[in-house]
């Protein structure tokens, strides 16, 4: 009888494990069909904008290869408009974020639940950047090499002038800190210095 119980017991222990690894494939399938639903949603939003933005688009000369004008796949889908700037959903999966990478991180260009505000600042900023390359291609590039050389003047007028000066003042402050040094450590031996003195004969 005992050794009947004995056997049916591990049987129960593991139906009850299977059920439980049962439970928590299902409970991470559904995560799993969230984070799915969420993308395409997100991808879904991401296809309208780039509808709208599609006369546009369609607009960019095919010799220019300044944008990109594709949805990317991932967890996180973005419409990419050239390769700094970006349009992808928000958190709350409503709202049209358009951001630029730039060196002091990144910039929020347009921000809205609706497609058209956020759009028209794509078509500004696709605008601004056909006219930034226009002015290169039309000469620009001058001004903008000059200003480059100038800057790289300045940093080296920069890098000799901390030279020997910089040395010297480098030199100044150990010299100074050493002094201190030296200050503190009379006056701290003070009293014995004088007993010192005051015992020779």
């Amino acid at each position: 009888m005992n050794e009947k119980a004995e056997s049916q017991e591990p049987t129960a222990h593991a139906r009850r494990l299977a059920d439980v690894i049962r439970e928590v494939k299902n409970a991470a399938a559904d995560r799993d069909d969230v984070v799915v639903e969420l993308r395409e949603a997100s991808r879904t939003r991401l296809e309208l904008m780039a509808a709208e933005l599609a006369p546009l688009f369609d607009q960019v000369p095919d010799d220019i290869d300044l944008f990109d004008f594709t949805i990317s796949s991932g967890l996180q889908p973005r419409l990419w408009i050239d390769a700094v700037a970006h349009v992808a959903m928000a958190r709350d999966r409503r709202t049209y974020r358009f951001v630029k990478d730039t060196r002091a991180g990144r910039v929020v260009l347009a921000e809205d639940t609706s497609i058209k505000p956020v759009a028209d600042q794509v078509a500004r900023y696709v605008a601004e950047r056909l006219i930034e390359r226009e002015r290169l291609m039309e000469g620009g590039a001058g001004p903008a090499i000059a200003g480059l050389q100038k800057r790289e003047a300045e940093e080296e007028t920069i890098v000799r002038r901390g030279g020997w000066p910089a040395f010297l003042s480098g030199l100044g402050l150990v010299a100074a800190g050493a002094l201190v040094g030296l200050i503190a450590s009379v006056m701290a031996l003070w009293d014995r210095l004088m007993a010192s003195f005051g015992s020779s004969p």
